[in-house]
């Protein structure tokens, strides 16, 4: 059994736990923090830091989701997170920082992994997206089960600007869009990406993925399979420990 903790960092919170990757199940418990505001480099160690004491994992390797475009443990992109990312290079900063070598790897990526790893994705050839309604939103493609890392598929244009800003959880919260209102913005969104792709399914993620069958189904109309993903919120955490585990094992 490999024990190797997984971080995911997102907009509103960061949150880890220690994962056995061959099973995709946590063997501790899941601890949860509010990302800083704002959500500097120095602010958002200051948690790390508290997440690596409160699992006792401190000098031990580790995986991290983190909310940006990463080459090569370089920060490329900062949607959802403080400009003062952009161009770090995150190995070298949480090396220097937290003593640990860490594996990082795009949140939605991580997310994905995990699902498709031990989740709803599992198995399933061709085309498969999965969409994480976060703070904004995340996608992983894979084909025939390899993935297309770092795609951005939150960011395509809409309206005045990108579709996460209207069809993102954080969306529905910070407009107080009522589930229907929210799920013609989400409908709109994933008919878009069906005519990009044309994929053989759609897994939704995200937190808010728990209530599609009860609050919002009625609202998506597309014509490939939708379902909501098997792990919930916690993909991202196990998805970064499974990366961990890849890296050290190659």
């Amino acid at each position: 059994m490999a024990e190797i903790l997984g971080i995911d960092v997102g907009g509103t919170g960061i949150k880890g736990a220690i994962v056995d990757t061959e099973k995709g199940e946590f063997i501790s418990k899941k601890i949860k923090y509010g990302t800083p505001k704002p959500s500097t480099p120095e602010s958002v160690m200051v948690v790390i830091n508290q997440l690596i004491d409160d699992m006792n994992w401190r000098g031990k390797p580790f995986g991290c989701g983190f909310p940006s475009i990463i080459k090569e443990g370089i920060c490329h992109s900062a949607a959802n997170i403080d400009k003062g990312w952009m161009n770090l290079n995150l190995s070298e900063y949480f090396k220097e920082h937290t003593g640990s070598d860490v594996t990082f790897v795009n949140d939605a990526d991580a997310a994905s992994v995990a699902e498709m790893t031990h989740g709803k994705g599992k198995g399933v050839m061709g085309t498969v997206i999965l969409i994480t309604l976060g703070t904004g939103i995340g996608s992983g493609i894979f084909l025939n089960g390899k993935l297309f890392p770092n795609s951005e598929f939150g960011h395509l244009l809409y309206k005045k600007s990108v579709f996460e800003h209207y069809a993102s959880n954080g969306a529905r919260k910070r407009k107080d869009l009522s589930w229907k209102e929210w799920g013609k913005e989400l409908n709109t969104y994933l008919n878009h990406v069906d005519l990009l792709i044309s994929p053989d399914l759609i897994i939704l993620g995200g937190g808010v993925s728990k209530y599609f069958d009860t609050k919002f189904s009625q609202y998506i109309d597309v014509n490939t399979k939708i379902v909501h993903a098997a792990m919930g919120n916690d993909a991202g955490i196990t998805g970064a420990a499974m990366a961990c585990q890849k890296a050290s094992s190659l």
